[in-house]
C-alpha cells in the first residue's frame, strides 16, 4: 500500500491506531468522511456487492449509514428499541427491505425498517401534489399618467378591475416624464383617487412610493367581494325571468 490513505485506513483496520502518522506529512492524512466512505466500501465489498457514495438529495440508507447504533421502527411502525446498526441492516435483509435513516439528528438516529423504493416514490408524489396545490398569485400591471384625462382614467380602472376580478393582484404605476417630475403630488391624487373608486373591491397593500421617474402603489382583491356581487347579479337576472 504506497498510498498514504490507504495505509492509514490500514492501519485503523488493524488496530494500529496509535501514533499514526503519513510518510509524506500531516497534510496527506485523509478526513473523518473518507475513513465514513472506506469503510463503507469495505462492508458492501464483504458482502459482494458495489456501494454507491451516500447522496446528498435523501436520507442515508442501508450501510450509507455511519452510526453504531440506532433507535430502530419495524416496518410496521412499531418500536423494536435499540440496536447496533449490524443488526437492524441484517433485520431489514432477512425481510428483504432497507434500512433508512429517517432521523439522522437525534441521539442515537432513528432507522426505519422500509422499502425505500416505494417510500421515494410516496414521497416524491406528495411533493407533486403539494406543488400542484400551491396558490400561485399573479401580479398585473396598469400604468397611467399623472395627468390622464376622464375617458383614459375610467378605461383603465375598468382593466384594473377586470384583474381584481379575476383574483389577481394589480401594480398601479404613474409614470412621469420631463417637468412633469416636479410636481409628484399630481400622481400622488391619480393614486387616491383609485384607491378610494376601488375601496369596496380592494385594498392598498402597498402604499404610493416614489422609485426613480414613477410611482408605484399595489392593491389586492378583498376575498369573497366579487363572488357575492355574482351572486346578486344572477339573482336579480332571475327574478327579471320570472317577471
Amino acid at each position: 500500500m504506497r498510498h498514504p490513505h490507504l495505509r492509514g485506513a490500514f492501519w485503523l483496520l488493524s488496530g494500529q491506531t496509535t501514533n499514526v502518522s503519513s510518510p509524506v506529512g500531516e497534510s496527506c492524512l485523509p478526513d473523518a468522511k473518507w475513513f465514513r466512505e472506506f469503510f463503507c466500501a469495505a462492508k458492501a465489498a464483504e458482502k459482494g456487492r458495489c456501494v454507491e457514495i451516500a447522496k446528498n438529495d435523501g436520507p442515508r440508507i442501508n450501510e450509507e449509514i455511519t452510526s453504531r447504533t440506532c433507535r430502530l421502527i419495524g416496518v410496521d411502525g412499531s418500536q423494536l428499541g435499540l440496536f447496533g446498526v449490524h443488526d437492524a441492516l441484517r433485520i431489514a435483509g432477512e425481510q428483504g427491505l432497507d434500512l433508512v435513516e429517517i432521523a439522522p439528528n437525534a441521539d442515537p438516529p432513528v432507522c426505519k425498517v422500509l422499502d425505500y423504493s416505494k417510500y421515494k416514490y410516496e414521497q416524491d408524489r406528495k411533493a407533486k401534489v403539494a406543488r400542484k396545490n400551491q396558490v400561485k398569485v399573479e401580479i398585473k400591471e396598469m400604468k397611467f399618467r399623472p395627468k390622464i384625462d376622464t375617458g383614459d382614467y375610467e378605461t383603465k380602472k375598468g382593466h384594473v378591475m377586470r384583474f381584481l376580478k379575476k383574483g389577481a393582484r394589480v401594480k398601479i404605476t404613474i409614470m412621469f416624464r420631463g417637468r412633469e417630475m416636479a410636481h409628484p403630488e399630481q400622481g400622488r391624487i391619480v393614486l387616491d383617487r383609485l384607491a378610494e373608486d376601488l375601496r369596496p373591491y380592494a385594498t392598498v397593500e402597498q402604499a404610493p412610493l416614489m422609485e426613480g421617474r414613477n410611482m408605484h402603489m399595489t392593491v389586492a382583491p378583498i376575498k369573497g367581494v366579487f363572488d357575492e356581487k355574482a351572486d346578486v347579479t344572477d339573482g336579480d337576472v332571475e327574478e327579471k325571468k320570472e317577471n
